[in-house]
């Protein structure tokens, strides 16, 4: 029998079959293989990105972490309302110093500081921000029911000399003034402190009359703005005030920080009284009597320098002490029931060439002969007549 010759053909056929068949297992047994082996590796990414962002949310969702935030929003929460609270307050205390008839208020003031307590944050704001309004509508209204006493002449002139009080009429109305006249040439006006030297905390304050009894003083007005101990905004910086003043042993009070100042001042020479923009236009000259600074400046060369700004304080009625010049006449005194900018036109309708305002609220208080104003606060300085 003669062999097929197609054999051979099928045979290789079959082993190239089987190889291919073989090298393509090979071939996606390798792939396969490949794909585990990626796929692994991208779910160890995956994992590790997982646990990275649990981690992650689990310092997140510490309690240290959570209690640290919401001591944050409650510190936020009570300093707000917290200083509210001593704005209303040093409100309050500036009322007082107009009427003694504060029981109801004081009462509110009070209950807010129990919804503080509470920490009802926003019951204890709504309650400050009423008290407020209620405290502004009773100073309105003791101003409104300020009334001139009918014995106090009307009289445009200020006295050449001494004590002297009188109606004033102005185009803002009609007020009373107390004030005290001297001649420059035979009077030396001082200014006296209680601390001998710069006091950043705890200063020592005494009574305008004190200060009138140990210069042998015959008149005396209180002095700069200051942070009262009553006030409380002013712990760590009590009775302190940062103006420039030359006392009588001719020591420069804050000088250092008072260089560039554009508050006004006044200074007191012998035999002459001078007024300047600011502080800044004044060297640290020992040869004159007395330097004190203080704003705003009233009258600049007879001519009205404040008209009134945004500051709620200054802008309601009160008690306003002021220091003046006409000629060689030097005048203090203070103008009753008006804000500082009708301060400013009472000066100008008493042909004062130049006037200064002084701190005024619970501390004013005018000495010649005794109390005519006040007594007021005790005064970490003032400014003081002497004969000389």
């Amino acid at each position: 029998m003669k062999p097929d010759k197609h054999i051979p053909i099928i045979l290789i056929l079959v082993v190239v079959t089987l190889a291919g068949y073989f090298l393509a297992n090979t071939k996606i047994s390798s792939l396969q293989e490949t794909v585990n082996s990626l796929t692994s590796i991208k779910d160890k990414n995956l994992v590790e990105l997982e646990r990275i962002g649990s981690e992650l949310e689990e310092l997140k969702n510490q309690d240290q972490i959570k209690i640290n935030k919401d001591l944050k929003s409650e510190i936020t929460n009570i300093q707000q309302v917290y200083t509210k609270a001593v704005s209303v307050y040093e409100e309050l205390l500036d009322l007082k110093t107009q009427t003694a008839k504060t029981a109801d208020l004081d009462n509110i003031f009070a209950d807010s500081l129990v919804l503080l307590s509470k920490r009802d944050y926003t019951e204890a704001e709504k309650s400050l921000a009423d008290l407020s309004k209620k405290i502004l509508d009773e100073k309105t209204k003791i101003a409104a029911s300020f009334v001139v006493p009918v014995n106090i002449p009307q009289n445009n002139t200020p006295p050449g000399v001494g004590y002297s009080r009188q109606q004033v009429t102005t185009d803002a109305g009609t007020f009373m003034v107390s004030l005290v006249a001297a001649d420059i040439g035979s009077t030396k006006v001082i200014v006296d402190t209680a601390s001998d030297s710069d006091c950043s905390n705890n200063c020592p304050v005494l009574s305008l009359a004190t200060y009138v009894s140990r210069s042998s003083a015959f008149a005396g007005i209180n002095g700069t703005y200051f942070c009262p101990a009553s006030y409380p905004s002013c712990n760590g910086k009590t009775n302190t005030f940062d103006l420039l003043v030359m006392n009588k042993n001719k020591y420069y009070f804050n000088s250092a920080n008072n260089v560039y100042s554009t508050n006004p001042a006044v200074i007191f020479g012998s035999g002459y009284i001078r007024f300047v923009s600011a502080a800044s236009q004044w060297g640290r000259d020992t040869g004159v009597d007395g330097v004190l600074s203080n704003y705003p400046l009233l009258v600049n060369g007879g001519n009205i320098s404040f008209g009134g700004d945004d500051d709620p304080k200054k802008g309601s009625k009160g008690a306003r002490s002021f220091v003046a010049n006409k000629g060689n006449t030097v005048y203090i005194g203070v103008v009753s029931n008006a804000t500082v900018a009708e301060s400013a036109r009472v000066m100008k309708a008493l042909g004062m060439e130049n006037a200064l305002n002084l701190d005024n609220g619970g501390s004013t208080a005018l000495w010649s002969g005794g109390y005519k104003v006040g007594p007021g606060r005790d005064l970490p300085n003032a400014i003081l007549f002497v004969k000389r």
